[in-house]
């Protein structure tokens, strides 16, 4: 897998998958840069990487002028990017009931309109050739309780990568998605605090146990790199077979 000194942006890169997708590119030779909202995470990220190759940009990417701040990095820093990861988001587990329009607007804003106007913003700075991997969700496709504000944004997600990967063909920037199942990080922790409703979601898996985010970062590689240079338009399911597994 050659990446070494290949550009690569990943968005909501301080946490979870994306810190974990940042590493595995830089173990692999690549310069990385990384965005959050939070400086202070941002720097201890830095910290545990440890490696002159990383960068971090403070960026709300849910918003234009967050979205701006990263555009300018890129162009300051002149460089082509071979890799946008588009990976920021967050997630509100609530029924339909119960769900609010500040926590409703926060996921759009975030998981939709933060990556389409990212990649439309930094879609100048691509290279020929390169590779766009956005974040969707296995909810997606699923229909699990408590999750439709969630799953709307990452089936919005799914189509504008879709719509993509036509629209930006004949550019040979391959556009995909992938798609994790329960994965333990940071901010799944935070959503789904309880050891009962995490054993559960193991459970309903046919490999019966949550992923880590380092399996995930493994799928962005192969997909960023020359090796899936056939492969555009696709969803890459990275769940122990929770979408397929025969629940009884």
């Amino acid at each position: 897998m050659k990446l070494e000194n290949k550009n690569i942006v990943i968005t909501g890169g301080s946490t979870g998958i994306g810190f974990a997708t940042a590493k595995a590119f830089i173990e692999k030779g690549a310069n990385v840069w990384i965005t959050g909202r939070s400086a202070d995470n941002l720097q201890k990220a830095s910290a545990k990487i440890n490696s002159p190759k990383l960068k971090t940009v403070v960026s709300d990417t849910s918003n234009l002028a967050g979205i701006e701040v990263l555009r300018k990095a890129v162009e300051e820093d002149q460089i082509k990017i071979d890799v946008l990861f588009l990976n920021a988001g967050i997630a509100v587990f609530a029924s339909i009931e119960d769900v609010t329009e500040a926590d409703f607007d926060a996921q759009f804003n975030t998981n939709v309109k933060g990556s389409f106007f990212t990649l439309q913003k930094l879609l100048p700075s691509i290279k020929h050739g390169g590779s766009v991997i956005f974040t969707s969700s296995t909810v997606a496709t699923a229909a699990q309780l408590g999750s439709s504000g969630y799953a709307a944004t990452k089936g919005a997600i799914n189509k504008i990568a879709q719509v993509a990967s036509n629209e930006l063909a004949a550019k040979k920037i391959r556009v995909n998605v992938v798609s994790p199942g329960p994965t333990q990080t940071e901010g799944f922790d935070s959503v789904i605090p309880h050891l009962e409703a995490k054993e559960y979601l193991a459970s309903v898996t046919a490999l019966k146990r949550i992923g880590n985010p380092d399996e995930v970062a493994k799928a962005v590689l192969f997909l960023a790199s020359d090796e899936a240079s056939f492969i555009l338009g696709t969803e890459l399911l990275v769940d122990g077979g929770y979408t397929t597994y025969a629940r009884k």
